[in-house]
């Protein structure tokens, strides 16, 4: 065969893996892949679900056609808090905002879809916090990729690659000796994932690939994936910080874990460790990690989310060159098809009156 045709058939070939990568994943498969939850309920059973939906959607670039055809089921779509206010009334159901005027002025309203994980700001809204609106979330479909940007910042803090960009700027060849300490492998060291949920457990995954020794915490149970060696529960959070190279931090923003990394747990923490947080900036105490990476006690921390967030421009974290900061974007890049979908399914499954998917638990928090 001649040479061009190999050439044809191989381009062929790319293409096809191509087009199979990009292909749309199902719910049937991102429900097994990510565990997600069903709701104990069924829509049907929510106190005010009805068969005809005034259904009001956050514009975000999502194909809601799928539901065109759909009857007795009417989607508006806003921009705006203040452009959604002008329909509030006689809707059933809010996809994007958890907005307190926008949900008390929507007074049939039974059901909240957020666009995001975090459920913190929606509970403090009186009707969702009571159970009074069932609310449900982005949980776990952004947790492949952020697990991505947690170990990508462990990687970096490990080959002290922040101090080597910074050397850049002077076309320094920055090979001294200073430059190399502190440099380690991350296989054979211990890795603390803190919150073995959606994005913690896919971090633990990334770690036992790199060949890590994977432990975690969790709050309710110490079941866990067989990639995680040890899991502990909350009680166990500083003994295991006493014996992991790096730390990654994946609570969500509770009452029992705002404040939870504190001075107590920086000081318990393997001197010299590695500290990553993609959790929610106000678990850790922020003056005792800038303490902790003073002392030397923690030796770099990669941060995606801080307390308070934005970080103000004089905070002391910005000046180190043991740290990395990212603003709030590590679930950003490669979520949006997990969202669609269970966008979708929920929005069918609500129509149908069936249970919903992520089902957020205010006595828990998420």
């Amino acid at each position: 065969m001649r040479k061009s045709n190999w050439i044809i058939i191989a381009v062929l070939a790319l293409l096809y893996v191509s087009h199979s990568l990009r292909a749309e994943i199902s719910i049937e498969q991102l429900v097994e892949q990510a565990a997600i939850v069903e709701g104990e309920i069924a829509s049907r059973d929510y106190p005010g679900w009805r068969r005809e939906h005034t259904i009001l959607v956050r514009e975000r670039g999502y194909d809601l056609s799928a539901m065109d055809d759909v009857e007795n089921v009417d989607l508006v779509v806003v921009n705006s808090v203040a452009d959604a206010m002008n329909h509030a009334g006689g809707v059933d159901a809010i996809i994007g905002f958890c907005d307190p005027e926008l949900i008390a002025a929507a007074s049939d309203l039974v059901w909240v879809q957020i666009y995001w994980a975090g459920a913190e700001s929606c509970l403090s809204v009186e009707e969702i916090a009571s159970g009074e609106v069932i609310l449900t979330n982005m949980q776990k479909m952004s947790s492949p990729v952020i697990a991505e940007h947690a170990i990508a910042m462990a990687l970096s803090l490990a080959r002290n690659i922040p101090q080597f960009v910074n050397a850049m700027s002077s076309g320094q060849w920055a090979d001294g000796a200073e430059m190399r300490a502190g440099m380690m492998p991350v296989a054979g060291k211990r890795l603390l994932v803190v919150g073995l949920g959606g994005i913690g457990t896919e971090v633990a995954r990334l770690g036992d690939a790199l060949g890590m020794h994977v432990t975690g915490t969790r709050n309710s149970s110490r079941s866990g994936p067989d990639f995680v060696d040890y899991v502990g529960l909350s009680h166990e959070l500083n003994e295991l910080a006493g014996e992991a190279d790096i730390i990654v931090n994946a609570l969500p923003l509770t009452d029992g874990t705002r404040g939870l990394l504190d001075e107590a747990f920086f000081a318990a923490v393997k001197p010299g460790a590695i500290f990553v947080n993609v959790g929610r900036g106000q678990t850790v105490d922020s003056e005792a990690l800038l303490a902790a990476l003073e002392s030397g006690q923690i030796s770099g921390a990669g941060l995606d989310v801080t307390d308070p967030e934005p970080l103000p421009a004089d905070s002391a974290l910005w000046q180190r060159d043991d740290v990395i900061i990212t603003p709030h974007v590590a679930g950003s890049g490669g979520e949006r098809e997990r969202h669609s979908v269970l966008l979708m399914e929920n929005l069918r499954r609500y129509v149908a009156g069936e249970p919903l998917l992520n089902v957020v638990d205010p006595a828990k928090g998420y």
